[in-house]
């Protein structure tokens, strides 16, 4: 069973032939994303401009169902994917005009142009310099679009209900410089918030990624929590018996402010009130002055 994005991908691969190089791929899968309502993925900026790390873990999944060739410099369909690709008539269609939109584009012209569509997503590629040397306009555009670093402080995010590039772009359009897990066991079961993973995309991005387990909850103090009683309760718990025993890892986020840093405290849930990091915020928004805000 394939998901909607998953079919919408090998549409576009099929109609552009069924073996693209990976950056030349990547790039068309944004701007065929672009002509979408309902965009099957979402992007970053990158090493090489726009980037989905949803596309290639579906990649991975693709290519253990036989559909696409182990080839990590192409995206291949195999004949069990050309098959797979042509099950929605109204995607291929889709397909076959983004294609032909951008028939004659790929390489440096291909990647030259995502950037002057959005420019936003070249602010982080090492390519951007060259194939802006010659375009002052779209060097200048780069410049403008790119996310700056936000006045030092903190500031919150749960993961809950988010993809990967939705969190990323919500950290880099808030200035954040430095993400600090506050997770006890970093591990989780949607895709891309797992300890590894998270820094490997975080560093991708241009922003540094540390891990305070000392400040996160044992899983077992989680389980059965009904109502936002229940989180008060196991809340004040945690400010009177852990927090202050860890003067350390917060004298360690302060230096970090000190340091310049746009600080986010990250766990996993939505509601900042059903998270802990709150408990870690409030306990450093004495020493800022200003309380901290929650994306």
């Amino acid at each position: 069973m394939l998901f909607h994005r998953q079919r919408q991908l090998l549409a576009l691969l099929d109609s552009l032939g069924g073996d693209v190089a990976s950056l030349d791929f990547q790039k068309l899968l944004f701007l065929h994303c672009r002509e979408q309502a309902e965009p099957a993925y979402e992007f970053v900026p990158y090493r090489f401009g726009c980037f989905s790390f949803t596309s290639y873990a579906d990649k991975r999944k693709l290519i253990a169902s036989d559909i696409l060739a182990e080839n990590p410099k192409h995206w291949t369909l195999t004949e069990k994917g050309r098959l797979s690709a042509r099950t929605d008539g109204a995607l291929s269609l889709a397909a076959g005009r983004t294609v032909r939109k951008y028939r004659g584009f790929q390489g440096d012209r291909l990647v030259a142009e995502t950037y002057r569509l959005a420019p936003y997503y070249a602010s982080r590629s090492e390519m951007a310099e060259r194939l802006s040397a010659a375009d002052p306009a779209l060097k200048a555009a780069i410049q403008t679009a790119g996310p700056k670093p936000g006045k030092p402080g903190i500031c919150t995010i749960g993961y809950e209900g988010r993809s990967l590039e939705a969190y990323l772009n919500l950290l880099l359009r808030d200035g954040v410089t430095l993400l600090c897990d506050v997770r006890r066991n970093p591990l989780s079961r949607k895709y891309g918030f797992s300890k590894g993973a998270l820094s490997h995309a975080c560093e991708g991005v241009g922003i540094r990624y540390e891990h305070l387990q000392e400040l996160g909850i044992d899983s077992d103090a989680r389980k059965d929590l009904q109502t936002q009683a229940d989180y008060d309760a196991l809340f004040a718990d945690y400010e009177r018996r852990n927090l202050p025993k860890q003067t350390l890892a917060l004298k360690t986020i302060c230096e970090w402010v000190e340091a310049g840093n746009r600080v986010a405290l990250t766990c996993y849930e939505h509601l900042p009130c059903q998270c802990h990091r709150h408990c870690v915020a409030e306990a450093l928004e004495n020493e800022f002055g200003h309380r901290p805000k929650h994306l």
